[in-house]
């Protein structure tokens, strides 16, 4: 494919190809719908608000974003954010080309800017505090960048809109308050049962509905119990499940809950055992028991306390 090169105040830049993935949403529609409103404009004086996606790591909030704009039939270019990601990172980096001159290339986002494309952040907690302050122009009615590299101004396309997804974990820096203030907050939720297993059988469309079933019911378990076990974990066991079955000769759509958890034990951890749909109801009776254990310790402590004469032989 030829490169794509634009000039903008005298400065030739290479611009980036947009991301072509296989990738659907499946599941709950509304939120797609939540991105759409965030990114409509109303009037000629309205501007596209940025989305922010929230939730746990694989619960498909780039997935969500992607679609959306593919929904909209733009372009999405798509930019994996880090900790050590810098300005010029952003927006455009210099490059010697093969006759021996400097070259310019347009980021991914940057690209998105002047095609009217989507451009996702993702992971964009991830960036420190310098590289926001390099995005705060774009994200409020000036719409555009500069790059200090190249020297240019560089102002979005009416079609551009931005999209940002975000981890809560300990590998993330403090989101500045005015850049917050400039983006709206959309949360992903664990999915419910029906979604689940339609996102399920999206991504595998080869697993019988026997593993599914029971698949779906594991993660259903954990869900309840907030857990940090998500759909991409449950696909994962799944095809590895499949695989070694498939290896060892076997019939690959059965189910032998003593593989699958095997399977697990391969992507999480055997602390997970307890949510699988043969082993849930024994941990639940588990629970409680222990809490009538607490419950009669914490009784008998009050009672000791504030009736010690009746309870002395207790003590």
């Amino acid at each position: 494919m030829p490169e794509k090169v634009v000039e903008i105040s005298g400065v030739e830049l290479q611009l980036t190809e947009p991301a072509e993935i296989d990738m659907e949403w499946v599941g709950n529609e509304d939120l797609i719908n939540q991105v759409k409103a965030a990114w409509l404009v109303v009037d000629k004086e309205d501007l596209p608000l940025t989305p922010r996606i929230l939730g746990k790591p694989g619960i498909g909030k780039t997935t969500l974003c992607y679609a959306s704009g593919k929904r909209l039939k733009k372009d999405v270019y798509m930019f994996q954010c880090t900790m050590d990601t810098r300005p010029e990172d952003l927006l455009i980096s210099p490059v010697i080309s093969s006759n021996k001159s400097i070259k310019y290339v347009a980021s991914s986002l940057v690209s998105a800017m002047i095609n009217g494309g989507v451009c996702l952040l993702d992971e964009a907690n991830r960036m420190s505090e310098k590289s926001w302050a390099s995005l705060a122009p774009l994200m409020d009615k000036r719409r555009y960048v500069e790059s200090i590299i190249a020297g240019i101004r560089i102002y979005a396309h009416p079609e551009f809109r931005l999209c940002v997804t975000m981890n809560a974990d300990a590998s993330t820096y403090e989101v500045p308050e005015y850049i917050l203030s400039r983006m709206i907050n959309i949360y992903v939720d664990f999915p419910n049962r029906a979604e689940e297993l339609q996102i399920l059988k999206y991504n595998l469309p080869f697993a019988s509905d026997e593993i599914l079933e029971y698949c779906v019911d594991f993660l259903q378990n954990a869900h309840i119990h907030d857990e940090p076990i998500v759909s991409r974990d449950g696909i994962k066991c799944l095809r590895y499940y499949i695989k070694q079955r498939q290896l060892k000769g076997k019939d690959s759509k059965k189910l032998k809950k003593s593989e699958f958890k095997d399977a697990i034990l391969h992507i999480l951890d055997e602390k997970a055992f307890k949510y699988c749909p043969d082993e849930y109801e024994k941990y639940l009776e588990k629970i409680k028991e222990e809490n009538e254990k607490l419950r009669n310790k914490t009784d008998k402590f009050i009672r000791g306390t504030f009736f010690p004469s009746e309870n002395s032989n207790n003590f």
